[in-house]
């Protein structure tokens, strides 16, 4: 299983690209070299589709089998790419993500960027019609520019998409913080030991610090007494005592916060010892 993912990752996929751009580019390849191109591609799509179906006989989840089969980091740019277009429908649908029966109260924090993100877009709109034009006189590059640029068209309203429809949530016993389509982090309350509400523009960066700015902007600020992983896009690990976030109504969220960890410091503390009993 290793070596045929290590031939997938550094020899087979990385010749692909390249023989594509040299396509694209106009260069002349030799038959031969695409004829045996395609073949060792067939064949390690052959040989992965079957060790697939040796590891779902041996009991494994669909997931468990992709995860032996597909490095971590492809896996999780997979799944980012799948999450913005996904995002894409719910925003358009309007029906936000909003966690399950246990959230008590879910906070947007997407209003400030979005004159921002449609900015990016329209940009991309322009640049797209641009490249249109200027390219018309070669197909096969117009062709591929067109579906690169439409899709980084999507790519910038999904970022958006993601953050309006995946608000922060608050459950019983954790706050889930999440941004775009590649935060989610949930934090016990725990291990919550002070919330401000505090207004920064500027964020340094340190470790052991998260600081999820919308519009350069953070306005609330948590302090874990122990740290929880906020894992980065590929997936390696990060601890964090210090994570600095925003919401459209900060002082509603502020508020929250503090009534629930009275509430779970009210249940965590311990219960008074009686007195002994008075002899008579």
């Amino acid at each position: 299983m290793r070596a045929l993912r290590t031939y997938l990752v550094y020899a087979l996929l990385p010749a692909e690209l390249v023989l594509a751009v040299c396509l694209v580019a106009g260069v002349r390849i030799p038959p031969a070299v695409l004829t045996v191109a395609e073949a060792a591609f067939t064949l390690l799509l052959l040989a992965n589709g079957l060790a697939f179906l040796r590891l779902r006989r041996r009991g494994l989840t669909t997931r468990e089998a992709l995860h032996v089969l597909v490095p971590e980091p492809a896996l999780r740019l997979i799944a980012h790419e799948l999450r913005l277009m996904a995002s894409l429908g719910r925003w358009v649908a309007r029906r936000p993500d909003r966690g399950g029966p246990d959230t008590v109260a879910a906070f947007p924090h997407a209003r400030d960027q979005a004159a921002l993100m449609y900015g990016f877009a329209f940009v991309c709109v322009v640049e797209s019609v641009g490249m249109s034009y200027l390219l018309a006189a070669w197909p096969v590059v117009h062709a591929v520019v067109l579906v690169l640029d439409v899709y980084t068209v999507l790519f910038v309203l999904g970022l958006h998409a993601a953050s309006a429809t995946r608000p922060h949530l608050l459950t019983g016993d954790t706050l889930r913080v999440r941004q775009a389509g590649h935060v989610d982090v949930r934090i016990p309350l725990e291990r919550i030991v002070a919330v401000r509400y505090e207004s920064l523009f500027t964020h340094e960066k340190k470790d052991g610090e998260l600081n999820l700015a919308v519009g350069s902007q953070t306005s609330l600020t948590l302090e874990l007494g122990a740290p929880v992983d906020a894992p980065r896009l590929l997936g390696s690990p990060r601890p964090v005592r210090v994570v600095r976030l925003h919401a459209d109504d900060a002082r509603a969220m502020h508020r929250a916060l503090r009534e629930a960890l009275a509430l779970t410091q009210a249940r965590t503390a311990p219960s008074p010892v009686p007195d002994p009993p008075v002899s008579a």
